[in-house]
């Protein structure tokens, strides 16, 4: 998302960071059920300064904030610019040698639930802490049935008798299509639970190393060696996997992932995201944005202010694409701006199953469902409307001055 410093100082949802959001769930946690429930940041070496200035604001909170710093590894190159923090996997080290797995310990704590901080859905559940109390499980994996989006995810398989932690960076090419067919895999996992304590029995964990190719910033290719924290399940005698409702899975990955948090489909309880009772499905929408819209100065350049998406299902935009204010998407609307060509949705516009396509400037949308309407753009942006009734069936078709359909449409008429 083309971030740089904490992601967790993200403004995600009511002028709130994701921050904002996890302080939020936990002091409420604490204040219903008279608890002193601890919040414990990892950062690494690129976001510790950022995170410690940021937790000042939360001095008269209602919770304990924590910090402790990862690892970092070298670079593999001679210049000493590329350090890299070796990924969540790291975890377990961090906690016993940086003095914070003692800490807690003393403190009475016995278990840790580890979440990534950009997984909105991640909420403490009480009824998985005491599954894992009354099943005596040392290290719980949260593990979720797996869809299209999640192809890449990693799974937990039977390896010679013990349950391992399989990633996609491990699996041979000839069999990634396997690795990634919903029907041989059909779940993977994203957080865990574990008992504090059998961190200090493993005396050490070997965890499977995974070799990440990455891009630095000014072009360079360099490689990665990084683990995963649910890989340690392997050193857990006492281990296995919990299938759970998908809304504990709700990462914020992309800016199209950010626009579904920031719209009207959720509401927020006490930081946690609740669906709007609104909407008339259970389900989310499906919205893909393109690469002009990847970074997030992008995103918010674009979106002057956030759509009502409370009856959308799917939202294709690719190109040089603006939206104005207060504009209503319904329905399936793809909006389509060529190489070279723009697109502005204009403030208070209304788009129901609609295809928009070519080189303008929206000036008047017809929503009347059970028509067809025709929009023509002279040279001087003049507008012609022609509406033909066609019951139970539309499509929309907007034109530029420069807009070219096979000979059908020239010269913008």
């Amino acid at each position: 998302m083309g971030m740089t410093g904490a992601k967790s100082a993200l403004e995600v949802k009511d002028d709130m960071t994701f921050l904002d959001l996890t302080v939020r769930q936990i002091e409420h946690l604490n204040t219903t059920h008279g608890v002193d429930v601890p919040l414990i940041l990892m950062t690494s070496f690129n976001t510790y300064d950022d995170t410690e200035r940021i937790i000042k604001k939360y001095e008269n909170q209602k919770l304990r904030i924590k910090t402790f710093n990862q690892s970092r590894y070298p670079p593999a190159d001679d210049n000493n610019k590329h350090w890299y923090p070796p990924g969540h996997g790291d975890l377990y080290t961090s906690l016993l040698v940086g003095g914070m797995l003692d800490q807690l310990i003393s403190e009475g704590k016995e278990y840790l639930f580890v979440s990534n901080s950009d997984n909105l859905g991640a909420i403490v559940d009480q009824n998985i802490l005491k599954h894992m109390i009354d099943s005596q499980a040392d290290f719980l994996m949260e593990v979720t049935d797996k869809t299209k989006a999640d192809v890449k995810g990693g799974t937990l398989i039977d390896y010679e008798g013990s349950v391992r932690l399989l990633e996609i960076a491990q699996v041979p090419s000839e069999h990634v299509e396997d690795f990634k067919s919903i029907r041989k895999f059909k779940i993977f996992n994203y957080q865990q639970h574990l008992a504090l304590r059998r961190i200090m029995d493993t005396g050490g964990m070997d965890l499977d190393i995974i070799v990440n190719p990455k891009m630095t910033d000014d072009g360079q290719a360099v490689i990665q060696l990084e683990t995963a924290a649910g890989a340690a399940i392997k050193h857990f005698k006492s281990a296995h996997g919990i299938n759970v409702p998908r809304t504990r899975f709700l990462p914020v990955k992309s800016c199209s992932d950010l626009l579904l948090i920031k719209s009207d489909i959720y509401s927020l309880e006490h930081g946690e995201l609740v669906i709007n009772e609104n909407r008339l499905f259970g389900t989310t929408p499906v919205i893909k944005l393109g690469d002009h819209f990847k970074k997030i100065q992008q995103f918010q350049k674009r979106f002057r202010k956030i759509p009502k998406i409370i009856e959308l299902d799917h939202l294709t935009v690719t190109g040089d694409v603006y939206f104005g204010r207060n504009v209503t998407l319904r329905g399936t609307v793809i909006v389509v701006a060529n190489e070279g060509q723009r697109i502005d949705i204009p403030d208070g516009c209304v788009l129901e199953n609609r295809l928009l396509s070519g080189n303008l400037t929206m000036t008047h949308v017809c929503v009347d469902i059970p028509h067809f309407a025709f929009f023509s753009w002279n040279p001087r942006n003049a507008c012609s409307r022609e509406t033909y009734h066609l019951p139970r069936f539309f499509f929309f078709l907007a034109t530029g001055p420069d807009f070219n359909t096979d000979g059908l449409i020239n010269h913008g008429h």
